[in-house]
Formats: C-alpha cells, sequence, structure tokens
C-alpha cells in the first residue's frame, strides 16, 4: 500500500526531482516550487518542448531517464500520470530507495493543503479562467501564487504567477482536472465551476459519471466555503443544484447572462479589438481576446477575486479600478487564441494565424463563434485535428456540426491516445469529414480533408496565396485548432510564406 506523503510548511532546501518534468502541470508545479525555495532536478524524453523554455530561465536542464537521477539526498519524487515504477528506471530506484513519491495531482493537493486555496475546474475555460485570475492577482495587494495549465503571456510567459507579500495569509489558485477524478486530490476553500458537459468517454462513459465528478468535488468544500458557477451552462448549473440539494452551507454565487446579483454578464459593442462587457453589480469592463465565453471566464475570474478580497477583509470596492486595469492585460495563454503569426500574401492580404487547443464540440463553435464576431471582416480557415477516437466516436454529430463559423475546414487524422487502441477504433478523421459534408450544405462552407500535416499545409497554403474575396475585406484568418500536434501545419505555411 503506497504510503501517504504530507509535505512541509518551509520548502527551502527541499530536493525534489519530477520523472516527466516537460508536461504543461509539471513545470508549473516545477515554479511554484523552485519559488518557495525548493532544489528541483527532473528527467524527460529528450525532444524538446515549449515548457523547455522555462525550464531554461529557471536554469534546469531534463536529464534523461537513468537510475543515476534518483540519489539518496532526494527528499521527494513527484511524477507524471504517463510513468510508472515498473517502466520507469527514476521511479524503480525511488522505491529501491523508499523515497517519497506522489503523482502530480497529489502534489498539486498537498500544495493546496499549505494555503487558502481555490480550484477551478469545468469541461471548458479552465486554463484561461485561471490565467486571467492571475492577471488580475497581480493588480491586488493579496500575497498569491497561481498556477495554470499553460503558459500565460501576462504571467511572462509562465505558467505560474507568484506575488508573495505576507507568508502568514498566502492565496493559492490553481487549474483543476476532472480526468480520472484528479481534481479530488485538491483541497479547495472557493471552487470556480466553468462547465459540465460530457468528456474522457474512456473515464466517464455517461454524462452522470462525470456530473457525479464534479458533484464530488464541490462537496469537498469547507462548512461555509463558495462555489462560483456559470449560470449560462447548463450543466454547471444543474450540477450546483444537485450539490445543494447535499451541502445547503455552502456559498452559491453564479455568473452569467442568466445569474441574478452582482455578476450578471451585460454584454457590450466589440471595437478595435476589445470586446465591452459591465457586471450588474461592479461595473465595465475591457477584454483584449475574442469570444463570448471569455467575457464569461472574466466574470468567474473577477468574482473569485472579490471573494479573496472579502477572505482577506479588503473592500472589494476600493479594487474595481485594479480589478479592470488588470483585465485589460490579459492576452491569452498559449495554445488558447493565441496569435501565432502576422504575414501578408503577394497581393498584400493580412493572414492571421492562430492557435487553439479546442478540443470538445462546445469549445470549438463558441470559439470560432468568437472568432466570427472579433475578426468580423476576415476569411476563417481552421485546421482541426480530433483527439482521441473515443472522444470522437461518442460526440461524432456534434463534432461534425460545429464549424458552422468557419468558411473552409481543412479536417486532418485523429490524435490518438496513449491510453486507447487504435486498430480497434471505428471512426476516423475521414468518419468526421463525412459527417461535416452533410452540415457544410447547409452551412455554405468547404470542407476537405487532409490526413497528413504535410498534405494539409499545401491545401492552407495554396488558399492562402490567392487573392482574398472581396467579401473579407480585412483577409484570412488561419486557425489551426484542436490538443493534437497539428499546429505544426500552421507552422509550415508560415515557414513557406
Amino acid at each position: 500500500m503506497k504510503k501517504s506523503v504530507v509535505l512541509p510548511s518551509d520548502f527551502n532546501g527541499l530536493r525534489v526531482h519530477f520523472v516527466g518534468i516537460k508536461g504543461t502541470g509539471m513545470v508549473a508545479l516545477v515554479e511554484i516550487l523552485k519559488a518557495r525555495g525548493a532544489v528541483i532536478t527532473g528527467s524527460d524524453v529528450s525532444e524538446r518542448f515549449y515548457t523547455d523554455e522555462i525550464l531554461d530561465k529557471l536554469g534546469i536542464s531534463a536529464m534523461p531517464f537513468g537510475e543515476q537521477n534518483v540519489t539518496s539526498e532526494i527528499n521527494l519524487v513527484v511524477y507524471s500520470s504517463a510513468y510508472s515504477p515498473d517502466k520507469n528506471p527514476d521511479l524503480a530506484q525511488a522505491v529501491k530507495l523508499n523515497i517519497p513519491m506522489m503523482l502530480y495531482s497529489e502534489a498539486l493537493g498537498a500544495i493546496s493543503s499549505t494555503a487558502f486555496s481555490a480550484g477551478i475546474c469545468g469541461v471548458h475555460g479552465k486554463t484561461t479562467t485561471t490565467g486571467i485570475t492571475g492577471t488580475l492577482l497581480r493588480e491586488l495587494d493579496l500575497s498569491s501564487q497561481v498556477l495554470a495549465g499553460s503558459i500565460i503571456s501576462s504571467f511572462g510567459n509562465s505558467c505560474t504567477m507568484t506575488k508573495l507579500i505576507d507568508e502568514r495569509k498566502n492565496f493559492f489558485v490553481a487549474e483543476t482536472c476532472e480526468y480520472q477524478r484528479h481534481f479530488m486530490a485538491f483541497d479547495p476553500k472557493m471552487i470556480i465551476l466553468t462547465s459540465v458537459e460530457s468528456d474522457h468517454q474512456d473515464y466517464y462513459p455517461t454524462f452522470a459519471d462525470i456530473q457525479n465528478a464534479f458533484v464530488d468535488y464541490i462537496c469537498k468544500l469547507p462548512e461555509n466555503g463558495t462555489l462560483i458557477y456559470c449560470a449560462d451552462d447548463k450543466g454547471a448549473v444543474e450540477t450546483a443544484e444537485i450539490a445543494r440539494s447535499k451541502r445547503a452551507d455552502i456559498k452559491y454565487i453564479p455568473y452569467g447572462e442568466k445569474a441574478g446579483g452582482d455578476y450578471r454578464i451585460s454584454f457590450g459593442k466589440i471595437e478595435g479589438g476589445r470586446q465591452y462587457f459591465t457586471l450588474s453589480g461592479i461595473g465595465e469592463f475591457c477584454l483584449c481576446v475574442p469570444g463570448t465565453h471569455n467575457v464569461r471566464n472574466s466574470a468567474a475570474a473577477i468574482a473569485l477575486c472579490i471573494e479573496l478580497l472579502k477572505e482577506d477583509s479588503k473592500n472589494p470596492c476600493d479594487y474595481y479600478e485594479a480589478l479592470a486595469r488588470g483585465l485589460e492585460k490579459f492576452s491569452g495563454g498559449k495554445r488558447r487564441s493565441e496569435i501565432i503569426a502576422r504575414k501578408n500574401n503577394s497581393f498584400g492580404d493580412e493572414i492571421v494565424f492562430l492557435d487553439d487547443y479546442g478540443h470538445h464540440p462546445t469549445a470549438i463553435r463558441t470559439t470560432l463563434k468568437g472568432y466570427r464576431d472579433f475578426y468580423r471582416n476576415h476569411m476563417i480557415i481552421v485546421d482541426f485535428m480530433s483527439h482521441t477516437y473515443t472522444r470522437t466516436q461518442a460526440l461524432l454529430e456534434e463534432f461534425a456540426s460545429s464549424f458552422e463559423y468557419a468558411d473552409v475546414v481543412i479536417f486532418n487524422k485523429i490524435y490518438g491516445s496513449a491510453r486507447e487502441d487504435a486498430s480497434a477504433a471505428n471512426v476516423t478523421g475521414k468518419t468526421l469529414y463525412d459527417r461535416a459534408l452533410e452540415y457544410a450544405k447547409t452551412y455554405g462552407n468547404i470542407v476537405i480533408y487532409a490526413e497528413e500535416f504535410d498534405e494539409a499545409s499545401k491545401v492552407g497554403l495554396e488558399i492562402l496565396s490567392k487573392k482574398c474575396d472581396s467579401r473579407f475585406g480585412d483577409g484570412y484568418l488561419f486557425v489551426t485548432m484542436g490538443a493534437g500536434d497539428n499546429w505544426k501545419v500552421g507552422k509550415k505555411i508560415i515557414d513557406s510564406i
């Protein structure tokens, strides 16, 4: 039986070895522990990832896997769920030397127990909401650390934000993941719930399965804890109501167009690369990233920051200008509507290249609708790579019908998961393309199947090399979308222009 590990309150000098250190969540945890004084080493594959940039800044080099990485001087080993002691030499050596080991999710939970912690969860929007929260907290006089599941531009191209003012009163905010109930290791005093939908069908076969996980997470809140939930998301509302029937003591705070109270959203104009909105009890705000879904994410982050201010016995009314200033500084995260490049073709038409992690039908539709509103006079071309065979099969119709707001969609092969047996799948990227063809007849858009990236980049380059249609006076918007590695399609095109 695996023994439990309790982290010390003082991290100074604690020697921690990370197995799979290049993972986004792992490198974020590295940042948190290093900021608290821990001495970090780590191992991973040799392939270079975008997280290597963060490790470089921290002065940490990922070593090849090997038993020599783990010595008796190591106090703790943190490892990614992708690795196990029976196959990984670092972990096998840790077992041999009887060194305490923790999964990433367990380590995150242990850290959350050392502070007043808030967990941000939901099928969609948790990374962006966490990024916005951290950007706002940078403007407030609260001692805080924030951990997001991606690099956030306004964090200084980091996955974390640290603002330590008084170590006696430290707030910790983290993105918490529902997959395999990983968030159950977290110790929240407050929770943001952005959305609840069917997802991760390999682990949650039915909607009730995933909803029950969120209910159980909410019920981890202490007596009189706080749940901030999206009133515009049916699943989130239903989940909050189930939780309320079990835990009437929890403080339930809704946000969104359908919300009552301070966080009811009124959408305003979109102008000059900004969208304006008002929260009924707070005031007007301005956001510089596209999408009504990101306005909702902003409302959630503002609500959480106001609750944290109250927890610290501060008057939120004194912080409106700081919150508004902070929100305007948010510019997105890695693979979250990230602007990769701006180019011009030979006709002088501008091409804006975006990369987005959207990999669920609702996120795809909502994000593309946001692009249509924000980039009104652009021709929108999407290269899409579906992630996991189980998700694609379970939500085939939803995926096929989610590209209404794109003018052209290029479908790639499916990006499978190591958890799946691809040979047993009865759905492919071509299957998704065939279904999308039927919806294209209604939407009036063009869909193309290009299984491999070389083919997809040639198709994209051919379209972008032509004079843009007169209906699209501002040029092209080329979006690589999905949780796979089809961002390479955009890079190939950028390198060719």
